[in-house]
């Protein structure tokens, strides 16, 4: 009766060891249960642990089973409204790739019309700027065209002080242009072409009064002689407005 007792109590202390070392089995990585299995190797109820091993095995199937069981509805579930969001997310593929190309397409519009914009300001700042130089180099050409006019009608003088107008204060403000430089260059000359005229002028009218000497003496004399005739003329006239016998008729 002791050795059933005793047997009985190895039992349960062997028992109790396997339940321990299933336990450290189910809680240990599986590089480290190595000297776990060892151990019961090197025991005598390794036959024993191997049927508490499969009975542990198949428990833990069960259990399994039982919670795939349970939520197998929801998997299910689960799968249909991920077909339904698959569906979806393509549909908003669809959409977000039909977006991206409209917005490729009215961004190179865009594209080019800011590219048409910049050259239309960059034209218009060019314009503005031509317009700020012609106005610059108007009264310049204004001058000139003046004094071109006036050396045409021989009025030497007025010619002679424009000339100095555009030297001095005109074309010093328009220097920097080729044709300012070009009439710099021909001040001289048109200096000199007016004293030129101007002399061939004076010599002409020289000329022409040496010519017509006798004639200018003559109608001189005779302008001379009216003078005189009228001035006594306008003595005798005094005279006798002065005289008292004049006022007596008058009274």
């Amino acid at each position: 009766m002791e050795r059933g007792k005793m047997a009985e109590l190895e039992s349960l202390e062997t028992a109790a060891e396997h339940e321990r070392i299933l336990r450290e089995i189910e809680s240990t990585d599986t590089a480290c249960i190595g000297p776990t299995l060892r151990s019961v190797y090197d025991g005598e109820e390794h036959s024993r642990f191997m049927e508490k091993l499969e009975a542990r095995i198949r428990n833990h199937d069960r259990e399994i089973e039982k919670m795939c069981n349970f939520h197998y509805q929801g998997f299910v579930d689960s799968i249909t409204e991920l077909l339904k969001v698959r569906g979806e997310a393509q549909k908003l593929k669809n959409q977000v790739t039909d977006t991206n190309r409209k917005l490729q397409n009215e961004g190179k519009e865009l594209i080019i019309a800011m590219e048409e914009l910049k050259q239309c300001r960059l034209q218009q700042r060019n314009i503005s700027a031509t317009v700020d130089k012609l106005t610059l180099c108007l009264p310049v050409l204004e001058m000139y065209s003046k004094l071109r006019e006036q050396m045409k009608s021989k009025r030497h003088y007025p010619a002679l002080k424009t000339l100095e107008h555009l030297e001095h204060t005109y074309l010093p403000q328009v220097s920097h242009y080729r044709f300012c430089k070009i009439m710099v260059d021909n001040i001289p000359k048109l200096r000199e072409e007016i004293k030129e005229v101007s002399m061939s002028d004076l010599k002409d009218f020289l000329e022409s009064i040496r010519k017509h000497s006798d004639k200018i003496g003559e109608t001189a004399m005779k302008q001379d002689c009216r003078y005189n005739q009228w001035k006594i003329i306008a003595k005798i006239f005094f005279s006798l407005l002065l005289s008292p016998n004049i006022k007596v008729l008058c009274t």
